[in-house]
């Protein structure tokens, strides 16, 4: 069992910390030793996974922007190579390319230091073996290792060389782009297209010069494609409202075609219409939904639970397919799709709202700058038919309102109070006139009422690892999503345990 220092580190299936001064009451916890001893767990992780001592791994190692990476990158190189790894250096990278260094390179395993969109005195480690990224069950048996001290026997014969791989990702996103449009200027599929790029100062400022401007886009208007740790204009988030608002203005303000924006290590992408209008979340995992459906016709798409009811309409009544309304969580969809591909379920899409999109026929792994690819392609696809994104989901029935409340738990054991409050909702949903309990849903309880009580839904889930009861409302009425409010407050009124 982790001990209360190693126990801080574990956020789900990556490892996170502060790493950098600068935020007040945030002392750094992911030192040199915490970093060293980490890296040591997964040389130990890695050799036992893989069946190979540890002189005979091959690791690729890769950073995004923010400040501390360049040194957790040196600490975690100088470990790998003292165990005897070949190590295969990336620089700055993007979270999807290292893993295609387990497949492109054959890497045994591959390191991504990040720590997302977090602020940029936080960073952490995301390790990846060619199955994907790792469990968390994995990732508490990495830092066992390290609260053990057990570390590798230093031998001699350790390596490290440097390789510009984003280089060669950039290139293979090149090559779908061309296979996909096959345009009769094959080489440049892109040129007549105006698409401009948001990085926010993150890693994927590449997709604008090594997969865009290659294959003749113009991307003037693009911004913070520089790497600042620091993240100096919007926080490098697809999920951030002033972060949407800065690209949806620089496409407007462009006259651009269409705007991609990623988040800071590129796993997640969002992306803006001609219009101006943000094709993110919901309409994100419709558009996805339509691509990945075409040629599985009738094929399951698996979401997490906070998905509209409109949503579910257009993929299974406009698409045609099967919606899979499954747990929060990027890792928790990706997994449920591979288990229902396994079961031999045609499943090709597994998409978070927060933005994680994998498809099956890119690993399931969860790519921004491979779902821009695919949004790109389908929209080149529609121009030659007078077309535009816009069209695809012009039968996307969208709430009128939508609300998040964060409910705080007081008590110690939150678990075992938020699970206890889930099952009262439950049963006094259930004996409501009005109320109708979802059928398919799998993550605490969602409700919708018709057009008299609300004319919507709510979903109240307990959060995956904090002490929080998250909130999502959703009306097709004006008003409607306070009336749904407050029918539900009266019930959460009698309970014990939350901050109303």
């Amino acid at each position: 069992m982790l001990n209360e220092f190693y126990r801080q580190f574990k956020s789900g299936t990556d490892i996170r910390g502060v790493a950098s001064e600068g935020v007040p009451g945030q002392s750094v916890n992911l030192t040199d030793d915490a970093v060293r001893s980490m890296a040591d767990g997964f040389v130990l992780w890695l050799s036992k996974k893989v069946g190979k001592s540890p002189n005979e791994l091959t690791i690729a190692v890769g950073r995004d922007s923010r400040i501390s990476g360049p040194h957790i990158m040196e600490l975690t190189t100088e470990r790998f190579k003292a165990a005897g790894a070949r190590v295969i250096c990336c620089g700055l990278a993007s979270t999807p390319s290292m893993f295609m260094t387990t497949v492109e390179l054959g890497c045994d395993g591959a390191l991504q230091i990040t720590a997302s969109h977090h602020p940029f005195n936080r960073n952490g480690l995301k390790f990846f073996t060619r199955g994907g990224g790792l469990e968390g069950s994995d990732i508490e048996d990495i830092l066992t290792f390290a609260q053990n001290g057990e570390h590798p026997v230093p031998v001699e014969g350790g390596s490290v060389e440097e390789r510009d791989f984003m280089s060669e990702y950039a290139a293979g996103l090149r090559e779908t782009i061309k296979r996909g449009v096959n345009a009769e200027d094959y080489e440049h599929p892109l040129r007549g297209f105006h698409i401009v790029v948001d990085a926010g100062n993150g890693a994927g400022g590449f997709y604008a010069d090594k997969v865009l401007e290659p294959l003749g886009a113009d991307t003037e208007g693009s911004q913070f494609l520089e790497p600042d740790g620091m993240f100096p204009n919007h926080v490098p988030n697809p999920e951030d409202a002033t972060a949407m608002e800065f690209i949806c203005r620089a496409v407007r303000e462009n006259n651009a075609d269409l705007g991609v924006i990623f988040d800071t290590d590129v796993d997640r992408g969002g992306a803006v219409d001609g219009k101006g209008n943000e094709i993110n979340r919901n309409r994100l995992v419709a558009v996805a939904a339509a691509i990945a459906l075409e040629g599985n016709e009738g094929g399951t798409v698996v979401t997490d639970s906070i998905t509209s009811a409109g949503l579910k309409e257009f993929i299974e009544t406009t698409l045609g397919g099967k919606h899979y309304r499954y747990r929060r969580g990027y890792k928790n969809v990706i997994d449920k799709a591979q288990e229902l591909n396994a079961q031999g379920v045609n499943c090709p899409l597994a998409i978070e709202t927060s933005g994680h999109a994998a498809m099956r026929e890119n690993y399931f792994l969860d790519d921004g700058a491979y779902l821009c690819t695919k949004i790109i392609i389908k929209a080149a696809k529609l121009r030659r038919e007078g077309k535009d994104l816009s069209d695809l989901t012009a039968e996307l029935r969208e709430p009128l309102e939508s609300m998040e409340v964060r409910y705080q738990i007081t008590e110690k054991d939150f678990r075992a109070c938020g699970e206890r409050i889930i099952s009262e909702l439950t049963a006094y949903a259930e004996a409501q006139d009005g109320w109708k309990v979802a059928d398919d849903n799998r993550e605490g309880v969602r409700v919708s009422f018709d057009k008299d009580n609300g004319d919507g839904w709510f979903l109240l889930r307990l959060s995956v690892h904090d002490p929080i009861m998250p909130l999502n409302i959703e009306s097709d009425s004006e008003g409607g999503a306070e009336i749904i409010l407050e029918k539900l407050t009266a019930f959460l009124r009698t309970t014990q345990g939350l901050r109303l």
